[in-house]
């Protein structure tokens, strides 16, 4: 079975909930946690959005287990800024940290006043940042021009060994252009055939290390209450992900999904109080050979989806083949 960790929702809660939650997480039987890393919520009522990386230090220092975070070099972070961030908490907690590097969407980027640029360059600049970042790690002076400038460049604290860098990716074309580079993937959740055809490319472009999926879910006391929270707070995931990396603002998203009726965003997501049924499509998903699940109940109140799932739904995940 795979290891199932909770995903800590910085959009959703400041970092001093978010960092409670992620403490009753593992001491309730979460095996591990992860977090994104954005400057702005999906939407205005989430209205949320603490620096990740500061929190990542102190949730490490407060739990014993893995930590990761999603985020984005290359606009508003330098990769060499990158680097020193994710050397820091690898020399700090080692073999406890990991990220997942992707090409960012203009919502997180826009601040810096640069252009937002096409896919294309997006990825040939994540392409570079990832080369910047592993070879500061390695212990390299890096020093370059490209899309991203870089002038003798050399990290002077680095952990033994640096941590994991996983891909963020959602389609199978994603998935083969990682994996020459990847020490992982992560995506989200999605049709179980469309889940192994993203395995299936990822393993034989060469894809190495843990294949991790991400699953958003609304639990609540009745099914009415989980349909509610998932209308409230998730219903971004109604947008399309190639019209999300567009979107500037969380205003931006609540007017694409001012129409979304409950019964709609509830097709995105399990939402549903009936534990049995969540850990049913979890197991299912565990059969898929997936290596690590990380939970994200879209709710804003976790110590209720917390306490419920570690009595009714954890115990029968970790206990399957182990």
């Amino acid at each position: 079975m795979p290891l199932v960790g909770f995903h800590a929702s910085h959009e959703q809660l400041p970092p001093s909930a978010l960092l409670d939650a992620v403490v009753q997480a593992e001491q309730a039987g979460f095996e591990a946690a992860m977090c994104s890393d954005h400057w702005a919520p999906w939407s205005v009522r989430q209205g949320h959005s603490g620096y990740a990386w500061s929190w990542l230090g102190a949730a490490l220092q407060a739990t014993s287990f893995t930590l990761g975070v999603v985020t984005a070099p290359g606009q508003r972070y330098h990769p060499a800024v990158a680097a020193q961030k994710i050397a820091t908490l690898g020399e700090m907690f080692p073999e406890r940290f990991w990220a997942a590097l992707g090409s960012g969407e203009r919502m997180n980027e826009h601040i810096t006043g640069d252009p937002w640029p096409d896919k294309d360059t997006r990825d040939r600049r994540l392409a570079e940042s990832i080369d910047v970042i592993r070879r500061l790690l390695a212990g390299e002076q890096v020093d370059q021009d490209g899309i991203v400038p870089v002038h003798e460049a050399r990290l002077w604290t680095r952990p033994d060994a640096p941590p994991a860098l996983l891909a963020a990716a959602v389609s199978p074309e994603t998935a083969v252009e990682t994996a020459g580079w990847a020490d992982g993937v992560i995506t989200v959740d999605q049709d179980r055939a469309a889940l192994r055809d993203f395995m299936q490319a990822y393993r034989e472009a060469g894809g190495r290390g843990p294949i991790c999926v991400q699953v958003h879910l609304s639990w609540a006391p009745t099914d009415e209450q989980a349909v509610a929270i998932a209308h409230d707070q998730w219903r971004q995931s109604l947008v399309p992900a190639h019209e999300a990396w567009e979107l500037e603002q969380p205003e931006d998203f609540d007017r694409r999904t001012a129409d979304a009726t409950p019964e709609k965003v509830a097709t995105t997501l399990l939402a549903t109080s009936d534990t049995g049924r969540h850990r049913d499509a979890l197991l299912e998903l565990a059969d898929t050979g997936v290596d690590r699940i990380y939970l994200h109940h879209v709710g804003q109140e976790q110590r209720g989806f917390i306490d419920t799932f570690a009595e009714h739904v954890l115990p029968e995940l970790t206990a399957v083949g182990r």
